[in-house]
């Protein structure tokens, strides 16, 4: 026991990497932009996530809809850009993932509080947990960094004209969504490395006398 606490420390930043991933892909602010023109938008501010846009509108501009206005994507939406489907599926991965290095180390650790002395069943459970934390932790770094880029570009979306929005902002900046998906990445990575990091202790025979 005295040489998991490492590994307990990874499943409880991996819990953690793991809840923020799942609040960054359901987090609609991963583009904030400003717009000039009010008429519609009528606080100036759009938010572009993964899943749909949103902005505040003082007209009735959808059923159910009075004042703030939602679009979700859909694929059939060519102009939409490749790294906000791309985020969908990697983040939908990487929540998997992170799922199954949970489910292998807390298995790994029932096995070593419970005094289990099965060392490749252990062994192998803490490695398996390390791989699924880095492969999850990519999986969050690739749309983080691709639309994060997106905004320093200031890269523009035409969007559909029933999605009332402008093909480009007067300006852009990231939105909480993408600091968020930062910590979670630190976090599974460090949780990988933990795992990784596991050495089962070396036994000896004594003779009692």
């Amino acid at each position: 026991v005295s040489t998991s606490h490492l590994q307990l420390a990874a499943f409880a930043l991996g819990t953690v990497g793991w809840i923020l991933c799942t609040i960054s892909m359901g987090t609609v602010e991963w583009r904030v932009w400003h717009v000039d023109n009010t008429t519609v938008i009528s606080s100036g501010i759009a938010w572009v996530g993964i899943w749909k846009v949103c902005f505040i509108s003082y007209l009735h501009i959808s059923p159910g809809y009075k004042e703030q206005f939602c679009h979700k994507f859909s694929g059939h939406d060519f102009s939409i850009p490749h790294e906000i489907y791309a985020a969908q599926v990697l983040l939908l991965i990487a929540m998997l993932m992170g799922v199954l290095g949970l489910t292998a180390t807390i298995f790994a650790l029932r096995n070593v509080y419970m005094g289990i002395t099965q060392k490749t069943l252990i062994t192998r459970f803490f490695l398996l947990g390390g791989f699924f934390y880095m492969f999850a932790a990519l999986c969050i770094l690739i749309p983080v960094s691709w639309n994060f880029y997106s905004v320093v570009q200031n890269q523009s979306i035409t969007f559909p004209p029933s999605y009332y929005m402008p093909s480009s902002p007067a300006a852009q900046e990231a939105g909480a969504a993408i600091p968020i998906g930062i910590v979670a990445v630190i976090l599974l990575l460090l949780s990988g490395t933990f795992s990784l990091s596991y050495r089962f202790p070396a036994t000896t025979n004594t003779v009692m006398k």
